[in-house]
């Protein structure tokens, strides 16, 4: 796929195909596109030229959280319950467990910290349980604790055959990953340090 802005061209020629129980990261420095790529992948942008095949349920965690400040965590986990037609919150609420923060249930998204509204963030994506799963910066603003149980929570959903992609502009925990791919001028590269 192909997109610019004017005539900067940020994708030139990506292709990309996120296999079932993997675990990818892509990594480029600010302003490489990797926003433009996810936007693209989930829907939100039209690329210029090429397509998007999705197989399944996918979920989207932007880089910005989305979030009504005026609405509770559980307010905003009702709205996105009706959204996907879900007959309960059992699933999101094991999310909320595993990433710690239950007790901000009935607390308003504008007086959460970043790094819990980014969990409340996270949260949203998942909660549909999807097949595919798009992170932009998913652990901004994370303590280090979180973090790991964010980790923790991404190696499960690989276990469970799910496709995690995961931005960010720094390689951490390369390790983690079963493949790694930087985005430089508009193009993929795959990092020899990891391997599938």
């Amino acid at each position: 796929m192909h997109h610019a802005y004017g005539r900067r061209e940020v994708l030139r020629g990506i292709d990309i195909d996120l296999r079932a129980g993997v675990l990818v990261g892509i990594v480029g420095e600010n302003g490489a596109g990797k926003s433009s790529l996810l936007k693209i992948l989930s829907g939100e942008l039209r690329p210029q030229r090429g397509t998007v095949n999705h197989r399944g349920r996918f979920g989207y965690c932007p880089q910005d959280a989305v979030l009504n400040d005026a609405l509770t965590v559980r307010q905003h986990l009702e709205f996105f319950k009706t959204a996907f037609a879900l007959a309960d919150l059992r699933h999101a609420e094991g999310i909320m467990e595993a990433l710690r923060f239950a007790e901000y249930a009935d607390e308003r998204a504008g007086l959460l910290s970043g790094g819990t509204r980014q969990k409340l963030n996270l949260t949203l994506a998942l909660m549909h349980d999807p097949e595919v799963l798009l992170l932009d910066e998913p652990y901004q603003g994370f303590d280090w604790d979180t973090y790991q149980r964010f980790w923790d929570l991404a190696a499960r959903l690989r276990a469970a055959g799910r496709s995690v992609l995961v931005v960010s502009h720094l390689a951490y925990d390369a390790e983690r990953l079963d493949e790694l791919w930087r985005l430089d001028a508009g193009v993929l590269h795959p990092n020899t340090a990891v391997t599938a």
